[in-house]
């Protein structure tokens, strides 16, 4: 089976997906890069929905950028021809204590959250795809404008089980439009972290929040696996 000759995706998250406004930092623009590679004759665009402290709650359908989703979709889903894929990543600011709008989100509201979004979606884009990546690890102390700590960090957990369950949910319609993305992040920055983040200044000291240039590389290029498959 060989690839659409046009994907537009369009990659929904938080400020690791919006990767501080720098080509360096955006996971996305390496995935697009590994996808160009594998799939030579398809044409590739992308629009980078990534914003800083947001939730799930953030894109819900009646906020604004669930708004600016639907823009950049609009353009894209008007060329018949092209394969319209989200690639969603978001929980990171949901499990906070505090913070971020709508957090700290239990497990069942998260998957709530999600689920909204993506039949929102899914009525608006009936030929699209909806990818869902795990969030990834984040340091016990991770404390700046909002509060994660370790009970952050153990509520974030909680979510993964929920990704898998909304995935499943879906697998009885036909043709499939929900898939399970990147799933090892956490354990693969946690064991790499010195490496793969930025270093912060923060409440309780150095934390690790944010990945550097090799964090985003190697999150970009797990994301292009992900898509790969369901391309």
């Amino acid at each position: 089976m060989t690839a659409p000759s046009k994907v537009n995706i369009v990659f929904i998250g938080d400020s690791i997906t919006y990767g501080q406004n720098s080509p360096d930092f955006q996971p996305s623009v390496y995935a697009l890069d590994v996808l160009k590679e594998k799939f030579k004759n398809t044409e590739f665009t992308q629009a980078n929905r990534g914003v800083n402290g947001h939730t799930t709650k953030s894109f819900m359908p009646g906020e604004p950028d669930f708004a600016k989703v639907v823009k950049d979709a609009d353009g894209f889903y008007t060329d018949a021809s092209a394969q319209l894929i989200f690639s969603v990543m978001l929980g990171t600011n949901d499990s906070a204590i505090k913070g971020p709008y709508g957090a700290p989100a239990s497990p069942e509201k998260y998957t709530e959250n999600l689920k909204t979004i993506a039949d929102s979606l899914l009525k608006r884009y009936p030929n699209s795809k909806i990818v869902f990546n795990y969030p990834i690890y984040y340091s016990p102390n991770t404390y700046n404008g909002a509060m994660y700590l370790q009970e952050g960090l153990n509520r974030l957990q909680t979510y993964f089980p929920q990704i898998d369950a909304l995935v499943k949910s879906y697998s009885n319609s036909q043709p499939k439009h929900v898939f399970l993305g990147y799933t090892t992040g956490f354990a693969d920055f946690k064991k790499d972290y010195l490496r793969l983040f930025i270093p912060e200044p923060g409440n309780q000291g150095t934390f690790y929040l944010h990945p550097n240039k090799d964090g985003a590389k190697l999150l970009g290029k797990n994301w292009a696996k992900a898509l790969a498959k369901v391309l």
